[in-house]
C-alpha cells in the first residue's frame, strides 16, 4: 500500500505516518514514485499505535513494545501500570463530576457556604485534580 492508500484506510493523516517513521514506530519497506510504500501489516501496526494512544501511552513507551523488525514486545507490567494509572483518573474525575452534580443542587445560600463545594476546592487547592 502506498502512503496515500495507508492514509485512506486507517484515517491516519500522511504527515502522522512520515512522522511515525521518523519516529521509528512504522516502516515503508519502499517507494512507488515518490510516495512510500508500507507492508501488508501496517494497519495492525497502526491500529496499536492508536490502542496505545488512547490508553495515554506515550509514543516512547509505544515504541518500546512495537518492535523494529515488525514485531511486539508488549510489557504487561507497563499495561497493569497504566491500568491503574487510568483508575486513579477515573477516581478522581468521578469525586469531581460528584462534587459538580451536589454544587449545582445545593440548598446552601452560595457555594461558598457549602462544606461539600468548601471541601472540593480544598482538594483543588491541595492539587487533587490536577491531570496527572
Amino acid at each position: 500500500m502506498d502512503i496515500a492508500e495507508v492514509a485512506k484506510a486507517s484515517g491516519v493523516p500522511a504527515s502522522t505516518l512520515r512522522f511515525y517513521e521518523e519516529k521509528g514506530l512504522i516502516h515503508s519497506i519502499g517507494r512507488k514514485g515518490i510516495r512510500r510504500v508500507f507492508g501488508a501489516k501496517i494497519l495492525q501496526r497502526l491500529a496499536l499505535i492508536s490502542l496505545g494512544r488512547a490508553a495515554g501511552f506515550s509514543l516512547e513507551e509505544i515504541g518500546l513494545m512495537l518492535g523494529a523488525d515488525g514485531s511486539t514486545n508488549i510489557d504487561r507490567e507497563m499495561l497493569l501500570n497504566k491500568a491503574d494509572e487510568i483508575d486513579a483518573t477515573i477516581k478522581r474525575l468521578s469525586s469531581m463530576r460528584d462534587g459538580l452534580r451536589h454544587a449545582a443542587v445545593c440548598d446552601a445560600p452560595s457555594h461558598m457556604e457549602c462544606p461539600k463545594f468548601q471541601r472540593l476546592l480544598g482538594l483543588a487547592a491541595a492539587g487533587a485534580f490536577k491531570p496527572d
